[in-house]
């Protein structure tokens, strides 16, 4: 046991590490994990035996289900509307695609049965959700046109779709594929059905329990949300659904909704779904063989040079070009089609499933993820600068914000403008409120002071109070309120505006100016309100 805590310790720290070096030279963290679990494996340095596939299987699929529930729950529906549709279409249209014409190249480039051929394509049709959030995020790459929305959308609901094409493939390569024609529509009508209902209500229910509970102890709520998400995998997978759709959905609804404490349930599943991407490439580098990689290197890199140039591109372009979509758009999307960990699984599954394979299914797949992650995704950043593609004005992670501060002493400041009831009023007659204290004094163009009971206050003053910090900050929940050109609130005064009950929006920032508002500001495209509910 301590042995294992000691390793477990260390792969941890050493995987932060390498995020820190990885970061400076450009690589993919992703990729430093891999290896690192090939270099303690069973031919690396440390010769870990390890090739329990079912015990890989499960472990890894339960990092999925937060990483697909996180790449929900991080996804902006007000950016990610606009482009769903494109996203939808790739995510099902494209996958089924991509597969197939991997498939045909298996079969008639390199000799693979026909059926084995599919299942190549099937298990790597799907781009892929950890690795993709991992790129966009940690490089902080904010795209034009809402492609980084479109791209996280199709690869967060893409995995789903090659689930199914995994799972009917093997089931023909299991039986008579004529005569399964109707169990196979049945359930794949199943798995769509009973993942997308149980998702959604599973996310509703929550998201009202969420807002109405008082769990009493901290950290309750967190627990609560953990435990939903797990379960928005485990109900519809027990009836035959897709599991994972389930969980994205709940993520995407979960996240879009003003829930209580949101903030800390951001955080926590961030580092979660961290930890949990350490781990499955870790975890499946360490199930690797280099030796049996290098074995099947020649046709890996040739599927991962036609799913980077052939495949992707072509189910990418018969998606997009129809809708319009610039062709700086089509190009980024196409080479942002990494594959990842969830390609692994499945080949893992594959393995695992009794199908008869002639060829080695998971290492042929190892070596397509290892050239995906570090070819496309190392140069994913230079090809969007390259395509000008990157958008300076905004931020990816600027999805949830923390207004709370950390400290135990909150400074307000009070600009005294034109018209000011206290000009010309020395501080010691300021009545101001009981515990707080004016701190310092600025005006424009002289140094910060620290008046005095004599000090007399000119209009152009900012005095900049002192107050203790509210301890019950359980008590308010923040949520952020995005104004665009459509919201009904656009060009009215907040005096127009019907508020929930117990609802009061107590600050709005407008570019980088922040405003403490009255009932007479008006709100503006672009604006970011502050409201405070009170369960």
């Amino acid at each position: 046991m301590i042995k294992l805590l000691l390793l477990g310790s260390c792969v941890i720290l050493t995987c932060i590490l390498c995020n820190r070096l990885t970061s400076r030279i450009g690589v993919p963290m992703l990729f430093a994990f891999i290896l690192l679990g090939m270099l303690f494996g069973s031919e690396g340095i440390l010769h870990i035996p390890f090739d329990n596939f079912a015990f890989a299987e499960n472990m890894c699929t339960i990092a999925l289900i937060f990483i697909m529930f996180y790449g929900g729950f991080g996804t902006r529906w007000k950016a990610a509307k606009p482009v769903a549709g494109k996203a939808l279409l790739l995510s099902s249209v494209g996958t089924v695609l991509t597969a197939v014409l991997t498939g045909l190249f298996c079969h008639f480039a390199l000799g693979f049965d026909f059926l084995e051929g599919l299942l190549v394509g099937a298990v790597l049709g799907s781009t892929d959700a950890a690795s993709v959030f991992s790129v966009l995020r940690s490089k902080k790459l904010s795209l034009k046109n809402n492609t980084d929305s479109l791209l996280e959308v199709e690869s967060g609901s893409n995995d789903p779709f090659a689930y199914m094409l995994t799972i009917i493939i093997l089931t023909m390569m299991q039986g008579n594929a004529e005569g399964m024609a109707f169990d196979i529509l049945g359930m794949v009508f199943a798995q769509v059905l009973f993942g997308a209902v149980i998702g959604i209500v599973l996310a509703l229910l929550t998201g009202f329990m969420l807002e109405r509970i008082d769990f009493g102890v901290s950290g309750f709520d967190t627990a609560f949300v953990l435990a939903a998400a797990l379960l928005s995998y485990a109900l519809p997978s027990a009836i035959g659904g897709n599991g994972y759709l389930s969980a994205y959905l709940m993520g995407i609804i979960l996240g879009n909704r003003n829930v209580s404490h949101k903030k800390v349930l951001v955080n926590f599943f961030d580092g979660l779904t961290s930890l949990m991407q350490m781990f499955i490439f870790f975890m499946l580098g360490l199930l690797s063989f280099p030796s049996k990689i290098l074995a099947v290197c020649i046709p890996g890199i040739l599927i991962a040079l036609f799913l980077t140039f052939v495949a992707r591109p072509l189910a990418v372009a018969v998606i997009l070009t129809p809708l319009r979509a610039k062709p700086q758009q089509q190009l980024l999307t196409a080479w942002a089609g990494l594959r990842g960990a969830a390609s692994i699984v499945f080949a893992i599954m594959a393995t695992r499933s009794g199908a008869l394979l002639s060829h080695d299914l998971f290492h042929i797949v190892f070596c397509v993820v290892l050239v995906s992650i570090l070819f496309q995704g190392s140069l994913l950043p230079f090809c969007a600068k390259k395509l000008h593609m990157i958008d300076e004005s905004r931020d990816i992670l600027t999805t949830f914000t923390d207004y709370s501060e950390e400290t135990d002493v909150h400074f307000i400041d009070i600009p005294v403008s034109e018209g000011h009831p206290w000009i010309g009023l020395t501080v010691k007659d300021l009545n101001l409120p009981p515990g707080t204290l004016l701190v310092f004094l600025n005006h424009p163009g002289e140094k910060s002071t620290v008046p005095n009971g004599d000090t007399v206050l000119r209009e152009g003053d900012v005095l900049v109070l002192g107050a203790t910090a509210y301890a019950g900050k359980d008590d308010i929940h923040l949520t952020q309120i995005h104004i665009d050109d459509t919201h009904a609130w656009r060009d009215k005064c907040l005096c127009e505006i019907r508020l929930p009950k117990n609802s009061l929006i107590i600050l709005v920032r407008r570019g980088d100016q922040t405003i403490i508002p009255n009932g007479d500001t008006k709100i503006l495209s672009g604006d970011e309100l502050v409201c405070n509910t009170v369960h």
